[in-house]
C-alpha cells in the first residue's frame, strides 16, 4: 500500500516488553532461512563509498512494475526528525524501461499549493530528483532536475521537469510520472501530522536511452525535499541527499549504480576463518539501535523527543522495522554496529565474510512477514552512548542483504541463526585500514516488519548469540 487515502491518522500498534516476550515464550521449529548474499564485489575492487561519495546500488526487476518488488529495493536515508525539520526514506530499483525513487517523508505539517506553477513547486512540500546519466562533473544537456509537489490528488500541474543549459535550469518536455500519498489529520492547516509520500517514474526513454543501462552503469544523482509548515512560507532550510551537494556540480552528488556488484575470490593458500565477536579475544564492538525500538517511541513526543532518544543505548537486543504507512514511522528502527579488522592478520586476501546475527522474536508473531534486512556501510565513527536517529551517520552503500523469516513460537537461546554476506564491505575496509562499519535497515511494505535480534550488550550468558562476523583470509596467490 504505497499510496495513502485521505482521512484520520493511523497509528501503528505499541510494542510493550510483554509483546516481546508473548513473542519467544513457547517451543520452535525453526523456520526456513533464505540467504540472500547479494551485493559483494570484485577482487582489487575500491572499498565500498571510498573518496567520501555516497554510492546506492539499484537492484534490477524483470518485472512490470519495480512497484511490486517494494520490500526489495535499496533504501537510505537522510534528514531529521524535529518539529521544523524533515527525514526521508528514499528507496529505488529498475526494470528494463523506468527507474523507480520513492521518497517517504516525515513532516509535521502538510501544505500545498492549490493554484501550483513550475516556479513555485518548491515554495511548498516537494522533492526534487537531480539525475546525470553522463556522470559529469559539471552540467551539461545530461543534466536533469525533475521537481514533483505534494498534494491531495497529484496531476502533471504538481510537477515539472528541466535539462540544464548552460549554468542554468530550462523547463523540458521530458516525460515522467509522480504519484503522492500522506497522512495526517489533513492538509493546509495547523494540526500536527505524519507525513507524505512521493514516487518517480523515469523512463529510460525519457533521458534518451534505447533500453536500460548495463549492469555496472554509473549515474550522479541528488535528492532536495523543500518544506513549508505554514500559510506564510516561513523559511525552513532544505534537506538534500547528500548533505553537501552542490547543485550545480553533479560531480558532488551521490553516486547511482545499476545493478548488483559482485565479488570474485582470490586464490589463497591455508585459508582460515576468523571470528570477531565482542568480548572474543579482546575484541570491542560497540553496537546501537535508534528509533522506535520494540515500543514504537511509546513515551516519547514524536517530534521534539523521538528523533534524539538514545533510550536503546546498552540494551541487550535491538529491532530493524520499516514499512510502507507513513504513518506508523514511530515504529521504525535501525541498528548500527562496528567491528574491529586490526585483529585480522596483515598482506592477506579476504575469500569472504558473513554477518551472523541471531533473531530471538519480532512484532506481532500472528501477522508478520519475511523481512529483507539489508547491510549498508557508513562512512564515520558514532559513539553508542550518543547516536540516536538524527545523528547517526549516512549509509555511504548498500552491501549485503538476507532474508529474515519471522518467529511464531520460542527459538531458546542465543536465537536462530541469520547470515549475511558483507564480503566486498569486509574486502575494502581490511583494504583500506578501517574498522567495518555497518547499519541494518529494511525497506519492508508490511506492518508488523520488526525483527527482533541479540546485541552485543547480551550477557555473557548468551555470548555466542551476539553480532559476530566471520572472516576467511589466507596469503594471496601470485
Amino acid at each position: 500500500m504505497r499510496s495513502f487515502r485521505a482521512g484520520p491518522m493511523v497509528f501503528g500498534l505499541l510494542f510493550t516488553l510483554a509483546t516481546i516476550i508473548t513473542a519467544v515464550a513457547a517451543p520452535l521449529t525453526a523456520p526456513t532461512t533464505l540467504y540472500l548474499p547479494v551485493v559483494v564485489g570484485p577482487r582489487g575492487s575500491a572499498p565500498p563509498g571510498g573518496g567520501g561519495n555516497l554510492l546506492v546500488n539499484a537492484p534490477y526487476f524483470a518485472v512490470a512494475d519495480v512497484d511490486d518488488r517494494f520490500s526489495e529495493l535499496a533504501i537510505f536515508w537522510f534528514g531529521a526528525v524535529t518539529p521544523s525539520q524533515n527525514y526521508a526514506d528514499v528507496r529505488l530499483g529498475y526494470n528494463d524501461t523506468e527507474l523507480y525513487v520513492y521518497v517517504a517523508i516525515f513532516d509535521r505539517r502538510l501544505w500545498y499549493d492549490t493554484t501550483p506553477e513550475p516556479a513555485d513547486l518548491t515554495n511548498w512540500d516537494a522533492v526534487t530528483l537531480y539525475l546525470d546519466p553522463s556522470d559529469g562533473a559539471t552540467l551539461s544537456a545530461s543534466s536533469h532536475r525533475f521537481v514533483a509537489q505534494f498534494s491531495g490528488a497529484g496531476g502533471r500541474q504538481y510537477q515539472a521537469a528541466y535539462r540544464a543549459s548552460g549554468s542554468a535550469w530550462t523547463l523540458a518536455n521530458v516525460a515522467f510520472t509522480t504519484r503522492p500519498g500522506w497522512r495526517g489529520e489533513w492538509m493546509n492547516d495547523e494540526t500536527d501530522d505524519r507525513g507524505w509520500a512521493m514516487s518517480f517514474r523515469v523512463p529510460f526513454s525519457s533521458l534518451g536511452l534505447s533500453g536500460r543501462p548495463t549492469d555496472g552503469t554509473r549515474w550522479r544523482m541528488a535528492l532536495v525535499v523543500h518544506d513549508r509548515d505554514d500559510r506564510a512560507g516561513t523559511p525552513i532550510p532544505d534537506q538534500s541527499w547528500p548533505p553537501a551537494a552542490n547543485l550545480q556540480a553533479p560531480s558532488t552528488w551521490g553516486t547511482l549504480r545499476f545493478g548488483l556488484p559482485g565479488y570474485t575470490p582470490p586464490a589463497v593458500a591455508a585459508p582460515q576463518t576468523i571470528t570477531i565477536r565482542q568480548g572474543l579475544n579482546g575484541a570491542v564492538v560497540p553496537d546501537v539501535g535508534v528509533g522506535g525500538g520494540a515500543v514504537c517511541g511509546d513515551g516519547l513526543d514524536f517530534w521534539s523527543e523521538w528523533g534524539i532518544s538514545t533510550r536503546d543505548a546498552g540494551r541487550g537486543d535491538f529491532n530493524v522495522q520499516n514499512q510502507s504507512d507513513i504513518a506508523d514511522w514511530p515504529c521504525f528502527a535501525k541498528y548500527f554496529v562496528t567491528f574491529p579488522l586490526n585483529g585480522l592478520p596483515s598482506g592477506q586476501a579476504i575469500v569472504s565474510a558473513k554477518l551472523v546475527l541471531h533473531q530471538f522474536g519480532n512484532s506481532e508473531p500472528s501477522q508478520a512477514r519475511p523481512s529483507l534486512i539489508q547491510a549498508l556501510t557508513v562512512g564515520a565513527d558514532w559513539d553508542e552512548r550518543t547516536t540516536n536517529w538524527n545523528n547517526a551517520p549516512l549509509a555511504t552503500e548498500n552491501v549485503g542483504a538476507g532474508w529474515v523469516d519471522p518467529l511464531t513460537t520460542s527459538s531458546g537461546w542465543p536465537g536462530v541463526r541469520r547470515e549475511i554476506d558483507v564480503t566486498r564491505a569486509v574486502a575494502g575496509a581490511y583494504a583500506a585500514g578501517t574498522p567495518l562499519r555497518l547499519a541494518l535497515y529494511s525497506a519492508d511494505s508490511a506492518y508488523h516488519s520488526g525483527k527482533y535480534f541479540v546485541s552485543s550488550d547480551t550477557g555473557d550468558w548468551n555470548a555466542v548469540g551476539r553480532p559476530t562476523l566471520l572472516v576467511t583470509i589466507g596469503a594471496p596467490v601470485r
